[in-house]
């Protein structure tokens, strides 16, 4: 695997990008414009490059977008017959069936080549990389519409356990167990979640920590092996450990195959308090990051959608000529093009933002409120552009638009990010 080639971030020798820093992401010489007072830095460093270099070697190896067509198309048929007619299944059997993950894959991604750790510092665990670095790993899953539970576990999850207090044992445990690739999480809230939202209330603690309570459509909880569970308890809102076993996992078939979503019931759970001084605050700066991350997802969707759509268009004759030389095909080609460009952007200056802690509040928000547009117009370009087999299921466009949509509600909308923004500015309310 070409991926080996890239020094010391081969599988075999685990994650090391480069001598990132903690919180920083940049080694030693590469200085970043970043910081109080300076501009973000949008450029990529060499050690992004090769880090992106991997990924998509991997991916290319071990996600072909063919392979990929038949692992969710097999998943969506085994939730069909496992379940009634709503598309729904507790059954274990048909549960397992309809996970469409490659556990192979994530394997490499998280555990050989250390991404599960990247955001977790090295002294628990991790590669003590930084948002940026994480941003490329997603724009890499995102032009691969990858099966892989990295947003649950290593973003959202992660940076929940991290906003907790990390010098508890018990935190500082899961975290290394996370980070490892030893065991995947997922945070037990709605994928619609936005950062500013209120403390969710579905799940209480009782006294013994017991929780009772069900939350919905949670992504990548189908995955995980352990939840990280926001709960009123009777002493207010706390994070709460519970392992996924001892909660009712029930998938049910959604519109982006490839990730699933999954209800999360919890009827007197064992669970252990995850100490945090302020358990609403973490449970923010884990959608925060959630939100900011994904941009990037959608940015490397939105660019595989242009790219394969011009070198296809580049390819296919009609009328004696090539497609793709027609004017008005090189005028929609444009304009996408900069929308892609802007997203680019605003995705990096998130990424940036969430890695030095300047003003990512509004950067987020910038760039959540254009990243779902740009990338559905892409994906629906794509899909047009491609004409009849775009509209297969042979073809994986598919995949793509249905990532695109199911993004567009991820984390908040990007009205819900407007709205949030507007006081952010000082902008005075619509």
């Amino acid at each position: 695997m070409s991926a080996s080639t890239q020094p010391g971030t081969g599988p075999d020798s685990g994650m090391q990008p480069g001598g990132t820093q903690p919180g920083g992401g940049t080694g030693p010489g590469q200085e970043r414009g970043s910081g109080s007072g300076a501009q973000p830095d949008l450029l990529y460093t060499d050690i992004e490059e090769d880090l992106r270099s991997t990924v998509r070697d991997v991916l290319a190896d071990r996600c072909p977008p063919a392979s990929l067509s038949a692992r969710v198309e097999a998943a969506a048929e085994g939730a069909a017959d496992g379940g009634p007619a709503d598309g729904r299944s507790a059954e274990p059997s048909a549960r397992a069936s309809a996970r469409p993950y490659d556990p192979a894959l994530w394997r490499v991604l998280g555990a050989d080549l250390g991404l599960a750790g990247l955001l977790v510092p090295e002294k628990l665990g991790g590669q003590g990389a930084s948002a940026r670095e994480a941003a490329v790993v997603l724009e890499e899953l995102g032009a691969g519409v990858a099966p892989t539970p990295f947003l649950g576990s290593a973003v959202l999850a992660t940076s929940a356990l991290l906003a907790c207090d990390t010098a508890d044992a018990g935190v500082a445990a899961l975290l290394g167990s996370l980070a490892s690739g030893a065991a995947t999480g997922a945070l037990a809230v709605p994928l619609a979640a936005a950062p500013g939202s209120a403390f969710p209330g579905a799940v209480r603690a009782d006294a013994a920590g017991r929780l009772t309570g069900t939350v919905t459509s949670v992504a990548d909880a189908l995955a995980a092996d352990v939840l990280v569970v926001p709960a009123v308890g009777p002493d207010g809102p706390g994070l709460y450990e519970v392992a996924a076993g001892d909660a009712a996992v029930t998938p049910f078939v959604s519109l982006d195959l490839t990730r699933p979503l999954a209800d999360v019931a919890f009827d007197g759970a064992a669970a252990r308090p995850l100490p945090s001084a302020d358990a609403a605050a973490a449970l923010d700066a884990a959608l925060l990051a959630g939100a900011g991350l994904l941009a990037s997802e959608q940015l490397g969707l939105a660019q595989w959608c242009l790219d394969e759509t011009v070198r296809y268009l580049g390819e296919r004759h009609q009328f004696g000529r090539v497609v793709g030389g027609f004017q008005a095909i090189k005028h929609r080609l444009a304009d996408l093009w900069l929308e892609v460009v802007s997203l680019r952007a605003a995705a990096r200056s998130a990424a940036d933002a969430l890695a030095t802690g300047t003003d990512a509040a509004i950067a987020v928000r910038v760039a959540q409120a254009y990243a779902s547009g740009v990338a559905v117009h892409a994906a629906e370009e794509a899909v047009q552009l491609h004409g009849g087999i775009g509209m297969t299921w042979e073809h994986p466009l598919h995949l793509y638009l249905k990532r695109a949509k199911a993004d567009q509600i991820a984390v908040g909308t990007a009205g819900r990010h407007r709205a949030a923004l507007a006081p952010l500015l000082d902008l005075p309310a619509a």
